[in-house]
């Protein structure tokens, strides 16, 4: 057995004796070697020397995003500059970036992180791995190539975009694994069938590790059929890592959460009381061993629940649900708190629908108009007298009662919606250009 499966089936008591002696030290080093820390932990009256037990870091502060961007750029090092070998950073669409630093140490841990997921996959040195995540300061396409690495496959480094070469590739190279956004998996998929390339039968897929943005299950299920392999999610961000935090194994019941280097609660986002296992709510990360971008209790708004029990898989590691949606990313319309993955829940009960839809935010007379823009399939007949006008009323009957809010649903042609190689941008807000 190797020692990546002797440490993802160890008996969970281990782990967590792991995750404190780790937990122990890493919030010394945040107070002694990080100023934000000491005045955030002494302003809170938190003693890091005495931390003795999980009960205990529950008494330290939260760090926010906001937290590290205020430290840009080097505020948050733990280690002096000289010992940092890489640095990353978030894409800043919303203010100021915030870096990820990587010692050797902690670029080893992350390739072993990622390289679980070739291992989920049934995956190893006899596997070839495409990663058409972008390389550069976005943590998905050198994370990715570190595990590919990290687990003995052989990595095509394409990064994102030029499609048609992509599809080249996957057919001629004999790709057994790809590492993308689920978005642009399905715009490789679409753009080799309107090439006359059938991927279920010309591409040599077994398994997708995608990540970087939410997708339902029914995206999940197309883009199986169309691409004949496996959907495996992965979570990171550069906060933390990168992708390889958490990865679904074959069950695809759930993320294996890295354990031994991550400890994950589950608070309520309006107290910041830790909920039970089960129970939906913010995931909050504390990084275990570290060394240069250590965070305590980082809130990392992201919605979703420990899962109970174990995977049938047989591994140890907690697991956590697939993301339900984002604090921050909550849509308040007319006073109604709306998460878009609630838009697709109901999308998905619609057989005549696809995955691509955008959501358009608008004001008109000083109210919220939210529009539902969706792709129909290409089996529909839209041209039916009448059908494209009934399909839309039904949809937005049914958003009306899910969601307690109108939205008018506007129902478009296939591929008309803009693909991305990078994440997919599902709301377009405008409200405040039309006031």
């Amino acid at each position: 057995m190797s020692s990546q499966e002797e440490i993802l089936t160890m008996p969970h008591d281990q782990i967590e004796q792991v995750q404190i002696e780790g937990i122990k030290k890493t919030v010394v080093n945040c107070y002694e070697n990080i100023p934000f820390y000491k005045k955030s932990f002494d302003e809170a009256g938190f003693d890091p020397y005495s931390v003795k037990d999980f009960d205990d870091l529950r008494r330290a502060p939260f760090v926010t995003k906001q937290d590290l961007r205020d430290a840009y750029p080097y505020g948050m090092l733990a280690v002096p500059l000289r010992d940092v070998k890489e640095i990353h950073m978030s894409s800043g669409t919303t203010g100021v970036a915030t870096v990820g630093a990587y010692t050797e140490h902690d670029l080893r841990i992350w390739g072993d992180c990622f390289a679980r997921g070739v291992l989920y996959a049934d995956g190893g040195p006899d596997d070839v791995m495409q990663v058409c995540y972008g390389y550069g300061l976005f943590t998905g396409g050198l994370g990715a190539h570190y595990g590919g690495l990290s687990s003995g496959a052989t990595v095509i480094p394409t990064s994102a975009g030029n499609t048609e070469r992509q599809i080249r590739i996957l057919r001629e190279m004999g790709t057994t694994i790809m590492c993308c956004t689920p978005s642009y998996a399905m715009h490789i998929a679409d753009t080799a069938i309107s090439m006359g390339v059938d991927p279920a039968k010309e591409f040599t897929l077994r398994a997708g590790i995608h990540g970087a943005e939410a997708f339902s299950d029914n995206f999940r299920a197309e883009l199986e059929r169309k691409l004949n392999y496996k959907v495996l999610d992965v979570y990171g961000l550069t906060e933390t890592m990168g992708p390889g935090v958490a990865i679904e194994c074959m069950e695809q019941d759930g993320l294996h959460i890295a354990e031994d280097h991550f400890y994950c609660e589950i608070i309520d986002p309006a107290t910041g009381e830790v909920l039970p296992d089960g129970e939906w709510g913010e995931l909050v990360i504390t990084t275990v061993d570290r060394e240069a971008s250590p965070v305590v209790r980082y809130r990392t708004r992201d919605i979703t629940r420990i899962l109970p029990g174990t995977c049938k898989c047989g591994r140890t590691h907690r697991r956590i649900d697939r993301l339900h949606g984002r604090t921050d990313d909550m849509l308040i319309i007319r006073g109604v708190n709306v998460f878009p993955s609630q838009i697709e829940n109901v999308m998905e009960t619609f057989t005549q629908v696809s995955s691509w839809y955008q959501i358009e935010l608008t004001t008109k007379n000083y109210l919220d108009v939210v529009t539902l823009k969706a792709e129909v399939n290409p089996d529909f007949d839209f041209d039916s007298t009448g059908a494209i006008d009934r399909l839309q009323k039904e949809i937005q009957a049914a958003l009306k009662a899910a969601l307690s809010v109108g939205v008018k649903v506007k129902l478009v042609e296939p591929m008309s919606i803009p693909r991305s190689t990078g994440k997919a941008k599902r709301v377009i807000d405008l409200r405040g250009e039309n006031l």
